[in-house]
């Protein structure tokens, strides 16, 4: 496949293709806090063919954390770009403590040394010696207190371990508090059809920061596959019972939430879309910061996400249109 869209990482000046991957459900089974934080079986070798096959769509940019599937998702991803690692451009988080052995992440943890340590795992559990986007993982960690994090990321970076840096974070003072930084490029935060993050945006703008977007596609809800009779297992992050997953509540999808995609499907089918794909379209013509980085689990997925690609952006017409619908479904 060939396309054109790319965008820059913020002021890292590294380029990367308009979307990403987000690694999280190819780390299989882990629990956070007692609960099923992975997204159901998977297959390992699907996992390492679907991410060649990106590759070969043109998809450089791969997100992951060493928190998925405690340790299994670089791990993964590592043996997937064995030998191509120049072709892409890996972002990873750090700040949960987690144990390998029995798939649990339990503590939260942002000290120098743990900081060190743990970027030296990600890169072995990756196979590589530099990361391109360290991300802090602890959304709601206080500002005030991010401040020694940020200087032992400048120390990595100045160790040439990693080549920028960011925070993974849905909030405007905390991503404003270090924008000012030559080597903060990024800020990961939830958007999508649903929410409204203007101001973020507006931060991200105006400081020449990248949107690592996450959750672009509602979990999932956005591929249509869902309908009110649906119900996710125990072992899937939407059926076990988090309160912060804000589209599925007792395993089932929110009413509220297929009432909103009904009321604009047909737009984000328009020019022969598929849902999936008119979603993604919104996100670029929301802003050109945007880097969305659906999920996925096997190939299908991977080559459906990268046709967005051939589509583009929707103009911002649509964008205000999409916006005006679901506004009036809220009234």
């Amino acid at each position: 496949m060939s396309n054109k869209m790319k965008r820059i990482l913020g002021k890292s000046g590294i380029e990367v293709s308009a979307m990403g991957l987000g690694c999280w459900a190819i780390g299989g089974h882990f629990e956070l806090f007692g609960k099923a934080d992975g997204w159901g079986a998977v297959d390992d070798n699907e996992s390492i063919q679907a991410i060649r096959k990106a590759i070969d769509l043109g998809i450089t940019f791969f997100d992951t954390a060493d928190v998925y599937g405690a340790g299994h998702s670089e791990e993964v991803l590592g043996k997937a770009l064995k030998g191509i690692r120049d072709k892409v451009v890996i972002a990873s988080k750090f700040g949960y403590t987690f144990d390998p052995i029995a798939k649990k992440a339990e503590g939260l943890k942002y000290d120098p040394e743990y900081i060190k340590n743990a970027c030296h795992e990600s890169l072995r559990r990756l196979g590589t010696d530099y990361i391109d986007l360290y991300l802090l993982h602890i959304g709601d960690l206080a500002k005030e207190e991010a401040g020694g994090v940020m200087e032992t990321l400048e120390e990595l970076k100045n160790e040439g371990l990693i080549r920028s840096y960011g925070w993974s974070a849905d909030d405007c003072d905390r991503a404003a508090a270090y924008a000012g930084r030559a080597n903060f490029t990024a800020v990961e935060y939830d958007f999508n059809i649903f929410l409204n993050a203007d101001e973020l945006i507006k931060v991200c703008e105006e400081n020449n920061l990248a949107s690592i977007i996450r959750s672009p596609l509602a979990m999932g809800l956005l591929s249509g596959k869902f309908t009110e009779t649906s119900k996710l297992p125990a072992d899937d992050v939407r059926g076990a019972g988090h309160d912060w997953v804000r589209y599925f509540k007792d395993a089932k999808p929110k009413e509220e939430f297929l009432k909103k995609l009904d009321c604009v499907k047909e737009i984000l089918q328009s020019g022969g879309r598929s849902l999936v794909q008119g979603a993604l379209s919104y996100i670029w013509g929301k802003s050109e910061t945007m880097i969305p980085i659906p999920g996925f689990k096997c190939i299908c997925q991977v080559e459906e996400n990268a046709k967005a690609m051939e589509f583009g952006a929707f103009s911002r017409d649509i964008v205000e249109e999409i916006e005006c619908l679901l506004t009036g479904e809220e009234e």
